[in-house]
């Protein structure tokens, strides 16, 4: 039940910094006097005119989290055999399966840099 509130409120804390990252991506998709572009360039000015959100909802509130993520995690390692014990079967796998892995690792990385550099393309 605890690691449900933790996780709740590392949700919570990280959303701001997710709306402003969703945002700069997102005004870049399509010309700015249409939506959802627009909407998305007001968020990002409104973060960069106000040096405190930048300080506080993009650097503390994601630190906060990192912080009490890490702790809760370790703190769980200890305590939790199942977990323990389903980490040490997953590390198993990896092993087994390494270079279907890595063949799966360069394939999504491959996607990833095609659908870049199509936007990127379909820009200019």
């Amino acid at each position: 039940m605890r690691a449900r509130i933790i996780a709740t409120v590392q949700l919570v804390l990280l959303f701001p910094a997710v709306l402003f990252m969703s945002s700069l991506i997102l005004r870049q998709l399509q010309p700015q006097q249409y939506e959802p572009a627009h909407s998305a360039q007001q968020v990002v000015l409104w973060y960069a005119a106000r040096l405190w959100s930048l300080w506080i909802l993009l650097l503390a509130l994601p630190i906060a989290v990192l912080v009490t993520g890490c702790a809760t995690l370790l703190r769980g390692w200890k305590r939790d055999t199942p977990l323990t014990s389903a980490a040490r079967q997953l590390l198993a796998v990896i092993r087994a399966q390494f270079a279907m892995l890595v063949v799966a690792a360069a394939t999504l990385t491959a996607c990833g840099i095609l659908a870049i550099v199509v936007l990127h393309m379909l820009a200019n």
